[in-house]
């Protein structure tokens, strides 16, 4: 694990923790070919540059978000984004987390991607990467 993200995960709660190494471990082993690495205070997987998942803390628990999860069409990604296509859920124990879904939405986060990483040269405007 990139020891940035590991410091992250020690710094929370012995909970949140919990949390946050389960997600570690199964987002890196189904997205082995993704750079990681701390980006904005929290851990982010990148396929191609553009931010892909990537997980923090917050109010309501840990939030793992997918950048282009809104374009999932899952149920249990009921968080969506108001500005990007973003989808997320909240987790506040390790047995909320059901493995078989994250990792069926870490296969759509290879195929379904928006290329967030030249949103600024684009002023905003997002574009579907090929899939």
């Amino acid at each position: 694990m990139n020891k940035d993200i590991q410091t992250y995960n020690d710094s929370q709660s012995e909970n949140d923790r919990a949390i946050c190494d389960f997600l570690s471990e199964i987002i890196s082993e189904n997205l082995p070919e993704a750079e990681n690495k701390i980006w904005h205070a929290h851990p982010v997987w990148f396929l191609d540059g553009n931010p892909t998942v990537g997980y923090s803390k917050q109010k309501k628990g840990i939030r793992l978000m997918f950048w282009s999860g809104a374009d999932f069409e899952e149920a249990g990604l009921n968080v969506k984004g108001t500005k990007f296509k973003d989808a997320s859920v909240f987790y506040n124990t390790v047995n909320e987390i059901n493995t078989e879904d994250l990792k069926r939405w870490l296969d759509k986060s290879k195929a379904i991607r928006w290329d967030y990483k030249n949103n600024v040269k684009r002023k905003g405007v997002l574009e579907r990467l090929k899939q």
